[in-house]
């Protein structure tokens, strides 16, 4: 069995810059059009942002951005796994260590927004504890998205 480990990294690297692919292609198939917004490596190289890359056997196979919202709260983003590593408990590895990482900077909740498309995203959260809740600043309301939360404590779900 292959151990994920998952670590805060720095953003400008080349395995960060193939996810951020990976994750707009998968976006551009499930939303074309005017909701998508594309990023890259150096716009997450700034406070109170925290990439986190999930590996295994030092391969990078996913990663995620947390962003501190400076309320207590913390806001997920970019969640993405490599296709030929789904299955393989990326995600809520992922999911975990950007928790830990949001009781660690002083969060008391985790938001996040999911594509409504996105059905395989919404499992793995629901999984993990987070429940429905209306659009956070700044976003509003769209047809394609889905905001979630949940509220964070020492106890993180072990499925």
């Amino acid at each position: 069995m292959n151990l994920v480990s998952v670590t805060l990294e720095h953003p400008m690297q080349s395995d960060v810059s193939s996810l951020l692919r990976q994750s707009d292609a998968v976006a551009a198939l499930l939303y074309p059009g005017e909701y998508r917004r594309p990023i890259n490596a150096e716009s997450l190289a700034k406070t109170d942002t925290y990439v986190l890359i999930a590996r295994i056997a030092e391969k990078a196979v996913g990663m995620c951005v947390l962003f501190d919202r400076g309320d207590r709260s913390a806001e997920l983003k970019r969640m993405i796994v490599d296709a030929e590593s789904r299955g393989a408990g990326v995600g809520m590895a992922l999911l975990k260590g950007a928790e830990a990482q949001a009781m660690k900077l002083g969060a008391l909740t985790m938001l996040l927004e999911v594509g409504t498309r996105n059905m395989e995203a919404q499992q793995l959260y629901r999984r993990g504890g987070y429940q429905p809740c209306d659009p956070f600043p700044p976003y509003a309301r769209t047809p394609i998205s889905l905001f979630m939360t949940r509220r964070l404590s020492t106890a993180v779900p072990d499925n």
